[in-house]
């Protein structure tokens, strides 16, 4: 029986949209895989059964004493070379939060929370104990950059802070809004988990989606183009094969040519002065969630929630650390552990009351969520992602 491949709306018009206003519904989105699975799943078969979630914890073997040998991790080498993209973020405060979800504000990009308070000012967890060393168990590995990954991620918060999206550009953009984007993002992680692609890949396509909306209009039949050619920009930069631009063409019902796809990554690059690095959300995560000493569990809640936040556009408000914070914040509660440690005091530099607000909103973006937008529910409800998406998420806080 012969499938539809995944589009967004009718392939005459790929962002057909109900002109009468900006608050109607829109056409919901086709999630249909594509008739040709050979077309879209070379991807999968050249990168040969690679794990979408690694191991990013730092637990010890379970059957192991106390400093004894470490389980076995698989690593992500992260890259040093972050470039300052040309957005700037202007709406920051200093340990700041506004926890009003259309217009929430940004915490200070650095703050040395950990080394300004005593523990003995206070009874909170996060203070009760000295924080461990979470590098020390890869100080043999090379690929784990022990000697310098702290200094790596205090520049990423900096760097961050350069390369976040304003979070008011809708308002310049007069033919596309805030769910016309929502729709796109949800559209672009059914398209990433059917590629397979590496989670940075999807992170990196939202941003440059943003980045770029910030400083051009775009009209509503050439959003999804923008969508597709960042995804294969982002590619380009994360994955070792890329999709073709063929499979990206049939992946759009063949809305667009090859050569339009090529036009329009021209455009984009130019517009965004070939700055593309950038340090995404995911990267703080991989980060913060080695510092929690999270299990295989805290992994994909984390990985769930911080998913959810690319298709809210109030969330552009937070800086990607802070979202990252905030993802393991809500894990960490919803499995009944301490919310914050010493340890993610000091590795995250964020403390427990400046990370509550943060969680407060994402958990609110969640709720109103829009039910047309389930493409990061069906992907966490499946048991390769340890069917995340049915548990219930803690709010009491």
């Amino acid at each position: 029986m012969s499938e539809e491949p995944i589009h967004l709306f009718d392939p005459s018009n790929p962002l057909a949209i109900d002109t009468a206003s900006q608050g109607s519904d829109l056409s919901s989105s086709c999630h249909m895989f594509p008739r040709n699975q050979n077309a879209v799943n070379r991807q999968s078969n050249v990168q040969g059964g690679r794990r979408a979630l690694r191991d990013v914890s730092n637990r010890i073997a379970e059957d192991g004493a106390k400093g004894g040998k470490a389980a076995n991790v698989q690593k992500r080498v992260t890259r040093s070379n972050v470039n300052v993209a040309v957005d700037t973020r202007e709406d920051v405060e200093v340990e700041s939060v506004n926890v009003n979800a259309s217009a929430p504000s940004a915490l200070a990009p650095i703050t040395n929370t950990y080394n300004s308070y005593n523990p003995s000012d206070t009874f909170s967890y996060q203070y009760s104990a000295q924080p461990d060393d979470i590098d020390e168990r890869d100080a043999d590995d090379p690929l784990c950059a022990t000697s310098y990954v702290q200094d790596m991620y205090e520049h990423f918060r900096i760097k961050e802070v350069h390369t976040s999206v304003r979070p008011v550009y809708m308002e310049d953009q007069q033919f596309i809004n805030e769910r016309m984007r929502s729709i796109l993002v949800d559209w672009l992680v059914e398209v990433h988990l059917k590629f397979k692609l590496v989670p940075e890949t999807l992170y990196l396509t939202v941003n440059l989606i943003d980045r770029y909306l910030a400083k051009t209009e775009v009209s509503r039949p050439k959003l999804q183009l923008v969508g597709v050619t960042a995804l294969l920009i982002a590619s380009k930069y994360e994955e070792i094969y890329p999709p073709e631009l063929r499979d990206l063409v049939y992946i759009c019902d063949r809305a667009y040519s090859k050569l339009e796809i090529l036009e329009m990554e021209e455009i984009i690059l130019k517009a965004l002065e070939y700055q593309i690095t950038i340090p995404s959300a995911h990267a703080f995560l991989v980060r913060y969630l080695k510092a929690a000493h999270a299990d295989k569990k805290i992994v994909q809640l984390s990985c769930f929630i911080l998913d959810g936040t690319l298709q809210s556009y109030n969330m552009l408000h937070y800086l990607p650390s802070q979202l990252a914070a905030a993802a393991v914040y809500i894990a960490r509660r919803t499995v009944g552990r301490n919310a914050w440690s010493p340890t993610l005091l000091k590795y995250a530099q964020y403390r427990e009351e400046d990370i509550t607000p943060v969680a407060r909103a994402v958990l609110a973006e969640k709720s109103s969520s829009s039910p047309e937008l389930r493409a990061v529910n069906k992907k966490y409800t499946s048991s390769r992602y340890g069917g995340v998406a049915t548990i219930t998420i803690s709010s009491d806080f």
